[in-house]
């Protein structure tokens, strides 16, 4: 929740909420002067009506234009130094679509396909024969484990430049059949538009993945504004080694790394970034350790959820709310009580959102 003067109150249906206050400083005053000064730079911003286009009124929105007012406000008690504006971001659920199964998950499917006729032994050994024979029961009961031997498998072997350029590849041509659109263009357009809101008001902003860092590395800057040093997520080691014309090389290898997922979210963001994060925004229970963090530390700070209840435009799971239990991004009953106890803002894609998709 947002440490500062602001009021909790009860809404309908007894969820909490971000009492309203009139803002001296931040978005909020620069919507009625047009103009923001900080640190002897005029800063233009838009009106409050114009900000965030994509999210409808609400508690949610109005606890992030709160929050950042209040961040860059000096004589606010919600005040953020610079140094410490680190936003962080899951990316499946949170950034673009992650139903029916994870982008990289698909990703490392076509490899086995592609791969599959230099391994032979992939058509009677475990994972790999489920996702050749096409038995899609089989693939949905895939283990962590199975996972990581896959993506070990059809990832490992390349030098990084070679992956990233598989990956961009591939990007450029696999389309999500449900929405028959490329996956990268399955960003959420509101949540586009908090990256820029945020950037625009000097917070650096972070991908904290359970998603291969390598792979989501290869798109985040043209999809997101990420540039790849402010990509965390879960990795394989890399081997030391020289080509043939003797050019200094890193290959990938078929070895867990680091799992950034769940406890190791906040660990590897203290690992690489060093600094809390003042505001992170999750989608399920791999985020909760992250959104955790970020708000038992002393200074202003904002916890955000998406709840994915659009069956229409887009799914609908949880088991939160009585909806689906899918097992991938789920968002428990548990994990919506913590966020309502704790004052976290969650965000109900049906209802907050009046477009989904740029």
């Amino acid at each position: 929740m947002v440490e500062r003067d602001a009021q909790l109150h009860t809404g309908p249906g007894g969820d909490l909420m971000l009492g309203r206050r009139t803002v001296l400083g931040g978005v909020i005053a620069a919507a009625a002067a047009g103009i923001a000064t900080r640190l002897g730079s005029p800063v233009a911003i838009a009106a409050q009506d114009d900000v965030l286009p994509s999210w409808n009124d609400g508690a949610a929105r109005t606890a992030i234009l709160d929050f950042i007012a209040a961040a860059t406000d000096e004589g606010d008690a919600g005040f953020v130094p610079l140094a410490d504006r680190i936003a962080t971001f899951d990316q499946d659920g949170c950034l673009w679509v992650e139903h029916p199964i994870y982008g990289q998950a698909i990703f490392a499917i076509d490899r086995v396909k592609a791969l599959a006729p230099d391994h032979p032994e992939w058509a009677t050994t475990t994972p790999y024969d489920a996702i050749l024979s096409g038995d899609p029961k089989a693939i949905e009961g895939f283990s962590e484990q199975d996972w990581e031997q896959i993506i070990g498998a059809t990832h490992a072997g390349m030098t990084v430049e070679e992956f990233q350029q598989v990956v961009a590849e591939w990007a450029a041509t696999a389309k999500n059949p449900h929405f028959d659109r490329l996956y990268t263009q399955l960003a959420y357009q509101p949540m586009l538009e908090v990256l820029n809101l945020l950037r625009d008001n000097d917070f650096r902003t972070y991908i904290v993945s359970g998603g291969g860092q390598a792979f989501i590395r290869s798109y985040a800057e043209d999809v997101y504004g990420i540039p790849p040093e402010q990509v965390i997520g879960t990795t394989f080691e890399t081997a030391y080694g020289y080509g043939s014309d003797g050019t200094p090389t890193l290959t990938k290898v078929a070895k867990l790394q680091l799992n950034n997922n769940n406890a190791g979210k906040p660990q590897d963001i203290n690992l690489f970034i060093g600094r809390r994060p003042a505001i992170a925004f999750g989608n399920s229970t791999g985020d909760q350790q992250m959104l955790e963090w970020a708000n038992a530390g002393g200074q202003a700070h904002l916890a955000v959820l998406i709840y994915h209840d659009d069956a229409e435009r887009e799914y609908a799971y949880g088991p939160a709310g009585g909806l689906p239990d899918t097992h991938v991004g789920t968002f428990t009953e548990a994990l919506m009580t913590e966020a309502k106890d704790d004052g976290w803002a969650v965000v109900s894609m049906k209802n907050d959102w009046n477009q989904i998709f740029p």
